[in-house]
């Protein structure tokens, strides 16, 4: 057994725990919202989630005050880290409320949104006012007619880029960031056309690997391009050089212009899978708690919450989930090769 984790279950003080493979819990992602004003085909495709889909009613949601809880006693255990998705966030009514309560939480360093953009220049200076301190936008290409396809055709791609626009112009603490899914032979051609447009303004672009998140998007591994290729492919226009990690489990592989104009990232979950760093829990927004991205189950908060349990109650099943936690899929994918079981939805359990 690993030795602070013994500690911990020794002394009963409430330190960080850690699971199965000495991974502490630092990151905790909400999904505030399982709708999306997008329907993109790795995620939402429109066949599945049409006008007749069911989503979740707003008393199935956690409200405000039980995230607020949660969070708090998430915080307790040592996250420190929070980020809101969804579904788009920005369709929860009054999120900017929701980021005052969570601002106000004792140990949360870090509180962060993934939005699709849309709503974003009409929400970005309510969020930054309520302390919210970055903001990733998910953005998978500048060309309209891909961006068309890859969204299900839904939602401007000029409303996006005033989203990004209007949130580096209130100045979030750390910044913003885009995120961008690179499918071959969709929009890889267009990866130099974001790193164009965006080199030199202080947002970083990162690559994300194709992934099979969910059981929906018909993914397959030669849909992928790997990271090393498009470093290549940036490398050779604007040279690159390799930064250090800022911290234990970074996500993203990172890239500074050797002229000084900024920075990229690479997130690399197919070819170089990073299980053995990942800190992250996932909570759904009708309150179930995930151990990974590519969860087959997860535990039950709501219940818990709305049947009178105590702060101890629930900080005790937090922590006995995740010390039981021992989720390695990336891994696992690139050893037995491609998918093979059936996972929770990323709308649902956020991305």
């Amino acid at each position: 057994m690993n030795t602070l984790r013994a500690s911990n279950e020794s002394s009963g003080v409430a330190l960080t725990p850690l699971d199965q493979r000495g991974r502490p819990l630092h990151d905790l992602r909400i999904s505030v919202m399982d709708r999306c004003n997008f329907r993109c085909p790795y995620c939402m495709p429109e066949a599945t989630y049409g006008e007749h889909f069911n989503f979740l009613r707003n008393d199935e949601r956690l409200s405000f005050d039980e995230l607020e809880r949660l969070c708090r006693v998430a915080a307790s255990l040592g996250v420190g880290k929070l980020r809101l998705t969804g579904g788009e966030p920005l369709l929860r009514p009054h999120l900017a409320d929701l980021v005052t309560r969570l601002r106000r939480i004792e140990g949360i360093t870090d509180l962060a949104l993934t939005t699709n953009g849309v709503l974003l220049a009409r929400h970005a200076g309510e969020l930054r006012e309520a302390g919210l301190d970055r903001v990733t936008v998910s953005l998978d290409t500048l060309d309209p007619a891909v961006f068309h396809r890859m969204s299900g055709g839904r939602g401007a791609l000029d409303d996006v880029l005033a989203g990004i626009e209007a949130a580096r112009a209130v100045g979030f603490p750390h910044g913003v960031k885009l995120n961008t899914v690179v499918q071959r032979g969709i929009n890889e051609h267009t990866v130099t056309d974001l790193v164009e447009r965006f080199r030199g303004s202080g947002i970083v672009v990162r690559f994300i690997e194709y992934m099979d998140v969910g059981n929906r998007n018909d993914w397959r591994a030669e849909d992928v391009v790997p990271s090393r290729e498009l470093v290549e492919r940036i490398g050779a226009r604007w040279p690159l050089e390799p930064v250090s990690p800022r911290y234990a489990g970074e996500v993203a592989t990172r890239y500074r212009f050797a002229d000084g104009t900024g920075e990229i990232g690479m997130i690399s979950s197919i070819s170089q899978p990073f299980c053995g760093g990942c800190s992250r829990a996932r909570l759904s927004s009708d309150g179930m708690l995930y151990t990974c991205l590519f969860a087959t189950q997860g535990t039950d908060l709501r219940g818990l919450l709305r049947s009178g349990a105590s702060d101890d109650g629930l900080a005790e099943r937090l922590r006995e989930v995740w010390l039981r936690r021992a989720d390695r899929y990336s891994e696992e994918r690139a050893e037995r090769g491609g998918k093979a079981r059936h996972k929770i939805e990323m709308h649902y359990i956020g991305g």
